[in-house]
């Protein structure tokens, strides 16, 4: 299986303000309002619209779909899988709105293009979750994945995907700046073709902080950030593919400020482009950015 693919699924939002049932395991998010929900809305809006024609412009192919009114995160999506063989994998959501994301509508154009399917969303009623492509960082090429726990990453459907999907998986805890587990894997770490990237320091036991990066180190050039570099976003970027078959990476302006020169050069060694939205609103209410916004369509 490749890594990367050149067809992403991107959601409209049509809410968008800090999701007050995940505030309690996002520590990036931000509480505070200062301005009219409907300015807030307008501004993420915005920023989606100019970050997928970025994309568009690129080469990559963007199927857009419009978000729910009951679902401020949807422009996150996070609760499906797709790979080259057919399958789709649906996940359990920690928060009950987030759950909701899986409208039929578009549940039904993902079973269209991808027949074989394994639903999980059951194991909500049990109390598990795993949040798809951000609870666990996958390197395709080596069939190996990586995982930080957390709420809404449950060990035993990290088990249960590795069994399925045929992956080696080292599972690892992680701690925040704030003291709480990084919500999301995707957002400590991410996995090109041949360059990788992570906050290591948010490792919490040495000795997996070692196996973790020397098991990177096998067959990708790595860059670590520090804790405050995951703060402005770095670890939350993707591989794409665009015209020709040309590979680029894509990360928040945020997260291009907030690379020194020395990490700068190690990327632009292995892409020549780089997408780089501002995408300030969604970073703020939402906690995440520019690879949460993404679903690979292989």
């Amino acid at each position: 299986m490749k890594q990367s693919t050149n067809h992403l699924l991107m959601v409209e939002p049509s809410v968008f303000y800090a999701n007050p049932q995940t505030l309690e395991t996002n520590v990036y998010q931000t509480e505070e309002h200062h301005e009219n929900y409907d300015v807030t809305l307008s501004k993420a809006k915005i920023e989606f619209q100019k970050y997928r024609d970025m994309l568009v412009e690129k080469g990559v192919m963007v199927t857009t779909v419009i978000g729910h009114e009951e679902c401020p995160d949807m422009v996150f999506p996070n609760w499906a899988s797709t790979y080259d063989n057919g399958q789709l994998i649906i996940y359990p959501m920690l928060a009950e709105n987030r759950s909701f994301e899986r409208r039929p509508r578009i549940m039904d154009r993902l079973k269209r293009l991808y027949p074989k399917v394994e639903d999980w969303s059951g194991y909500e009623a049990e109390g598990l979750a795993l949040e798809s492509t951000a609870s666990i960082v996958a390197d395709h090429v080596n069939k190996r994945a990586y995982s930080g726990l957390s709420k809404r990453t449950s060990p035993e459907l990290v088990e249960k995907w590795a069994d399925f999907m045929g992956y080696e998986t080292l599972m690892f805890e992680t701690v925040s700046h704030a003291g709480l587990p990084v919500y999301h894997t995707d957002f400590l770490m991410y996995i090109g073709t041949e360059m990788a990237a992570i906050c290591s320091d948010c490792l919490v036991d040495d000795d997996m902080r070692k196996t973790v990066l020397d098991r990177l180190r096998q067959t990708h050039e790595v860059i670590e950030f520090t804790m405050e570099q995951l703060q402005a976003n770095c670890c939350n970027a993707l591989e794409v593919i665009g015209r020709q078959d040309k590979r680029m990476l894509t990360m928040s302006k945020a997260a291009e400020h907030a690379l020194d020169d020395k990490q700068f050069q190690i990327i632009e060694k292995h892409y020549d482009t780089l997408i780089c939205p501002d995408l300030t609103t969604l970073e703020k209410y939402g906690g995440g950015s520019a690879r949460c916004m993404l679903m690979e369509l292989f």
